[in-house]
């Protein structure tokens, strides 16, 4: 057996002062048996007896966080008036037998707290720079604060604080985060002294061709030409690129970007300004070449997340995405929900599609889209697919009780916009006509497929009704058509055109059109 000292222990002894705790003004805590804890690389916390805390300020979490010595902590938010600390206090209410010391008390974030006072001294312990163990004083930081940002912002707001508070003088930390998205080339999130906080900025794809994007140092870097460092006063100043020449007019003396490479090897970007008369030291900069590494792997997981989330809305829709991202992936897993089923076609397609070179069809059938799930989109809907030259949309009736009005809502758009459209084309130019039906019942809403290709869609015979009353359009020469059940939605809203038999339908349905639709000529097209 080892008789060396351990090198990670916990510590628990009496405080022999009386501990007090401000909030907003308020004592929220004030014990003359505070418990100081001493854990290994960690600045020491008071536990203090619940006796002793105004439990009555504090609102249980469903937080929980696991230490494997000390057991599992619960969470409460601190709340004065309308202040409130978010997950600010915790305690051990079972804890393991290493520390039973700690049963019934609680402590507090110390840096999230007003005051502490110690008998009648006011007590400055900063938990972010109170210890620094592995001598590069971000590793600490690293390991016990930036694995709580909630977003890359966050990250980025506490990174720049936390080079300030260990004496590196930031005036500016930049970090450009490229993403897959189909209009966004990447997100800029910026902090700067003066303000204390982050703006954080999307950049879509159309800036990566405007000369203040490629005259940027970003560039040489996202090809992989390693980083930028300038300074930006006096007879070394380099002001190469514009940016430099505009953070030099700002009084800023030094610059450093700096590549930031995820695990799949694409590069990203960190910048670092400082308006420090002598600039950054080289071990400023060393400490933080020292931790992008890791930093860039916590970077890295919100990104991914960004991504998933920003895919799945893309390709499923923002109400399904979010359900895909909830743990809705398995084939079976569906909810049957009422709502409004919503299907629009462009009338012509196959002819146009014969007639015209394959560039201008895509086009034509973009405009469509535009114009019909762009429209619907815009009124609340949920567009689940793109089928051929058809689209298939939702309003969910159980989240809207107006659903039916935004998709008549949403028809109307439709309809106007497909109008400018052809009001615009010149003579001989191919136009756009569209047949849409509206049909509202219980859909099957979910994964069908095979294990491995799942589509999440809507199912049952409200979705294939709708699709007959879709093709019913051209027999009755109206580009729009719902059913009875959808007209009863909105009672007055829209027109008779009588009842119909429709193939696979066992019983006539009365469909509906809108009224200024009702009286004007059929269209044959």
């Amino acid at each position: 057996m080892s008789d060396r000292e351990p090198d990670y222990r916990i510590d628990v002894e009496p405080s022999p002062r009386r501990v007090r705790v401000v909030f907003r003004g308020v004592v929220v805590a004030d014990s003359p048996r505070a418990l100081l804890v001493r854990e290994t690389r960690l600045p020491p916390v008071y536990y203090l007896p619940q006796a002793d805390v105004r439990m009555d300020l504090l609102e249980p979490s469903t937080y929980r966080t696991h230490c494997p010595f000390k057991g599992d902590a619960s969470y409460w938010h601190l709340r004065v008036g309308d202040e409130v600390a978010e997950n600010a206090v915790w305690s051990y209410e079972h804890p393991l037998p290493e520390a039973e010391a700690l049963r019934g008390a609680v402590a507090f974030y110390r840096n999230r707290m007003d005051a502490w006072y110690e008998d009648d001294e006011a007590v400055e312990i900063d938990p972010v720079t109170a210890v620094h163990e592995h001598g590069n004083p971000l590793v600490d930081w690293l390991l016990r604060d930036a694995w709580e940002a909630s977003s890359i912002g966050e990250i980025v707001g506490r990174f720049a604080r936390q080079l300030r508070a260990v004496g590196i003088p930031v005036a500016r930390v930049g970090l450009i985060v490229r993403t897959l998205h189909p209009q966004v080339l990447g997100t800029l999130h910026r902090w700067d002294v003066a303000h204390d906080s982050v703006r954080s900025v999307e950049l879509a794809h159309d800036v990566s061709s405007e000369e203040s994007f490629l005259s940027s140092p970003f560039i040489p870097i996202f090809a992989g030409r390693g980083g930028v460092r300038r300074r930006l006063q006096g007879p070394q100043a380099q002001l190469d690129f514009p940016v430099l020449r505009e953070l030099s007019a700002r009084g800023m003396t030094d610059y450093a970007a700096m590549p930031f490479p995820f695990g799949d090897g694409q590069i990203h970007v960190v910048t670092l300004t400082t308006d420090a008369p002598n600039g950054f030291r080289t071990e400023d900069l060393g400490h933080v070449y020292e931790v992008l590494p890791v930093l860039s792997r916590f970077v890295e997981v919100h990104a991914l997340r960004t991504t998933a989330r920003t895919l799945l809305e893309t390709y499923l829709g923002a109400h399904t995405g979010e359900r895909v991202l909830q743990g809705r992936v398995r084939r079976g897993d569906e909810d049957r929900i009422p709502a409004v089923v919503w299907m629009a076609d462009m009338r012509g397609s196959t002819g146009l599609q014969e007639r015209l070179a394959h560039g201008l069809y895509l086009d034509l059938l973009n405009e469509f889209f535009e114009s019909t799930a762009g429209s619907a989109l815009e009124a609340g809907g949920e567009v689940l697919k793109f089928i051929g030259d058809a689209v298939l949309a939702i309003f969910p009736v159980d989240e809207n009780a107006d659903a039916a009005q935004r998709a008549v809502t949403a028809a109307r758009a439709a309809l106007a916009r497909i109008a400018r459209y052809n009001a615009a084309l010149a003579d001989g130019e191919p136009r756009l006509a569209m047949a849409l039906a509206l049909h509202v019942g219980e859909v099957n809403y979910g994964n069908i497929g095979v294990p491995g290709r799942l589509d999440f869609t809507v199912t049952g015979p409200v979705v294939n009704e709708v699709a007959r009353i879709e093709g019913l359009c051209k027999q009755l020469g109206r580009p729009v058509l719902a059913s009875d059940r959808f007209a009863a939605l909105v009672v007055g809203e829209l027109i008779s055109l009588g009842s119909h038999d429709l193939r696979g339908v066992g019983r006539p349905i009365e469909v509906f059109t809108l009224p200024e639709l009702a009286s004007r000529e059929p269209s044959s097209t």
